[in-house]
């Protein structure tokens, strides 16, 4: 008898497997408007299913321009207009922590969005996908799978004074990499678990997609049952379940830590950049704007004052939470220390809303990314920590250790070499023969193909618009003289980072007929095929390329040859060849249905 991992239960099918599944709940914010217009492309006029919809308007509430304000209308009116009932408008909070009221045990949950995966603390399978994709479930209801292998990570004993469920989350991602469980799900299991709040949860769930994982999940237990009130029936794996790689955690090993620029396996403790001079702090997000994390600071804070010339944003998940904050005094406490108290948004965490930094700023943040140019700024640079170092660095304006006792001082222990973060000189020339050569270039982000401060000016459904920021900061020649044909070739965990998929759009309008990666991260994979854009993963491939090769490609023959190098492209399920057949997953729906 087979034993099976909570994702091949959920899924009923073995790993490797391609499955179609209709989703419990599908959830869009203020990219719903982008997907209106992919949705009347595909032929959409009514949604299949209103009610699986969860509509959010979180990422620029409250709007900080007209025409964001005219897309918020925009989607109050398609919400009544198709009869959405879920529909929280600005205000209400962050879509992820509005998920904790819908999210249940054993559910299929997709969106719009990379860390989608926060209801993943619900015991549910839930996976972030992009526009396009949501588009297609708004008309056919059900969407494709892949069934991921699966990685156990045992947690055992209890955190210590002055280190939190973030510590934690940077010492796995520090542990295994961003690209450590590529389009793989997480499973938590051990003792240490019933140790974890559902706060705590869904933030370890919540960086599950700094991770590169599909997913991550907590059992059905009873933490979760007292958070519902009620006994609950999940779906957990099965004892002898056979697993890609197991990890164990000692709770009482960690130290706090720190994801250091620009990248979020940059980890460092504490004693490695302890008195780092800061300029700004923000508390809040998906990731740690929680009233647990809001206690946390005011805790530290109250009764004392931020450092002179800091300035520290805190931004409270929801409506809901703010309202307890404020009851709770907390919110008092952190004004009085010198905070300003933000609405329930993104906006600071991407760069789209209030508190960008200025240029040569150094930020202490809560949220989950901290790549370059993150926060609507290439010239800042962000430090990832727990609420707890946040309030206390504020207090000191310099990095500083949240532990009463600080005595036990390790360096981070899994520390690896980093990629500096590359910039491409237009007198690099990338580009010869139609080929673009990145193939040094690992950890390309989705925020340097498209920045993430355009994300809601220009809408992915308009790839005429988007093409001529694709790649700006990184490769300013791109974008000018990428032509129809082109090859790309990438390094490794091409395409990380948010579900955005306007560089995928970009990139399948210019024309480009292949992108090539040594690995790919698993949203962009997604994207790539609902645009029609051949993406081939292949460390053979890209290891054999050299600049000033002939490369070419024939699809049909799913042949790649590299001078007199012949090399077999990996095949794809027939419906995925279908869609890029197809040139996308607009034209495919559109014909099908």
């Amino acid at each position: 008898m087979q034993n099976f991992t909570f994702v091949e239960k959920v899924l009923w099918a073995k790993c490797g497997s391609i499955v179609f599944k209709t989703p419990d709940i599908v959830l869009t914010h203020d990219n719903t408007v982008s997907i209106k217009k992919t949705f009347e492309n595909m032929g959409g006029e009514k949604v299949k299913n209103p009610d699986q919809l969860l509509v959010v308007l979180d990422h620029n509430a409250p709007p900080t321009n007209a025409k964001l304000a005219t897309d918020y209308q925009t989607v109050r009116e398609l919400v009544q207009e198709q009869g959405i009932k879920k529909f929280y408008d600005a205000g209400s909070g962050i879509c992820h922590q509005i998920m904790s009221y819908h999210a249940k045990p054993g559910m299929i949950i997709v969106g719009s969005d990379s860390h989608t995966c926060t209801a993943g603390a619900f015991n549910a399978l839930a996976v972030g996908i992009d526009r396009t994709e949501a588009a297609g479930l708004w008309k056919r209801s059900e969407t494709w799978f892949r069934v991921p292998e699966s990685i156990k990570i045992t947690l055992n004993g209890q955190l210590p004074e002055g280190v939190y469920a973030k510590d934690l989350s940077l010492w796995i991602i520090g542990m295994i990499g961003s690209a450590g469980a590529n389009y793989m799900s997480i499973e938590y299991h051990g003792d240490g678990v019933k140790n974890l709040s559902i706060s705590e949860r869904m933030t370890l769930a919540n960086l599950a997609s700094e991770m590169g994982a599909k997913n991550a999940v907590f059992p059905p237990d009873q933490v979760l049952e007292a958070f519902y009130g009620e006994k609950v029936k999940g779906i957990w794996a099965d004892e002898g379940a056979r697993y890609f790689k197991e990890y164990e955690i000692d709770l009482s090993d960690l130290v706090p830590l720190v994801a250091a620029p620009h990248h979020v396996d940059n980890v460092k403790s504490i004693a490695e950049v302890k008195g780092v001079k800061l300029n700004q702090g923000l508390i809040g997000t998906c990731t740690n704007g929680r009233l647990e994390d809001l206690r946390i600071a005011a805790k530290i804070l109250d009764g004392k004052q931020v450092a002179a010339g800091f300035q520290l944003l805190v931004a409270p998940a929801s409506k809901e939470i703010y309202l307890d904050a404020i009851k709770e005094g907390i919110i008092t406490k952190l004004m009085k220390a010198g905070a300003t108290i933000l609405g329930s948004s993104c906006g600071p965490c991407l760069g789209t809303g209030q508190g960008i930094p200025a240029d040569g700023f150094t930020v202490i943040s809560t949220a989950n990314r901290n790549f370059l140019g993150r926060m609507g700024n290439k010239n800042a640079q962000i430090y990832l920590a727990s609420p707890a170092t946040v309030a206390c660095s504020a207090l000191t304006g310099e990095i500083t250790d949240p532990r009463t006792d600080a005595s036990y001082q390790i360096k981070f222990p899994f520390q690896k070499e980093q990629n500096a973060t590359i910039l491409i000189q237009e007198s690099d020339n990338r580009k010869s023969n139609g080929v673009w050569d990145y193939s040094d270039v690992d950890h390309l982000n989705t925020d340097q193909m498209f920045a993430g401060n355009l994300t809601y000016e220009v809408l992915s459904s308009d790839p005429a618009g988007i093409h001529p920021h694709l790649f700006k900061g990184f490769d300013d020649s791109f974008a000018g003289r990428v032509e129809e044909g082109d090859i790309l070739i990438g390094g490794e965990n091409f395409g990380c980072g948010s579900s955005r998929e306007h560089p995928a759009v970009g990139l399948a309008h210019a024309g480009v007929r292949a992108v090539v990666v040594k690995s790919v991260n698993r949203i962009f994979y997604r994207s790539a095929i609902n645009q029609g854009l051949l993406l081939i993963v292949s460390r053979e491939i890209v290891g054999s390329y050299q600049k000033n090769d002939v490369l070419t490609l024939d699809f049909q023959e799913g042949v790649v040859h590299i001078g007199e190098k012949r090399f077999e492209i990996p095949a794809l399920p027939d419906k995925l060849q279908q869609i890029i057949k197809s040139k996308g997953l607009v034209n495919w729906v559109r014909t099908v249905i």
